[in-house]
């Protein structure tokens, strides 16, 4: 049996017990976070978040691509979500990662030259302001009081605020 048979009976099981409770649309903190896929950052248990209560958005280190505003765009026109969190991490794969040498070794191997930005990146605080700036200028984008940007630590398991006052 392979890992998703389980997953996939885990859910059945999930299907006849689940709970109404937090089954809510649009969200009910009107929170969207855009967050590293990173499996060692539970976001939900990190913020305290119950189903239901935000969009958690995730991709290859939280980066604010046009498929992340895209959702992003989606979750506060037609979900009304106002709040954003972007969330980063230490010790995070992208950290170093070179995209011209990363599209390269696909390249090689398959032929192809992927078309899209791995969106590798060399200073982590850096990085959390260049996302957090993506999305207050972005014209689809329309509220934008409430963008924030966050490291988590991964060793300490703890969460710390990049400032980014007067990036836009």
């Amino acid at each position: 049996m392979s890992v998703t048979d389980v997953y996939l009976a885990n859910s059945e099981t999930y299907a006849a017990t689940a709970s109404d409770a937090y089954a809510t649309e649009p969200p009910s903190k009107r929170l969207a976070v855009i967050a590293c896929m990173d499996a060692r950052m539970d976001i939900y248990a990190m913020l305290g978040l119950k189903v239901g209560e935000a969009h958690v958005i995730r991709n290859a280190g939280g980066a604010v691509t046009d498929d992340a505003i895209r959702s992003l765009v989606v979750s506060q026109r037609e979900l009304q979500t106002r709040e954003v969190m972007l969330i980063h991490h230490t010790k995070c794969g992208m950290l170093g990662l070179s995209d011209d040498a990363f599209k390269r070794e696909i390249q090689d191997e398959t032929g192809i030259r992927p078309p899209w930005a791995v969106e590798g990146f060399e200073r982590l605080e850096e990085d959390v302001r260049q996302s957090v700036l993506r999305v207050l200028v972005n014209p689809f984008v329309p509220h934008k009081d409430a963008v924030r940007g966050f490291i988590y630590d991964v060793d300490a398991r703890s969460l710390y605020e990049v400032e980014c006052e007067g990036l836009a």
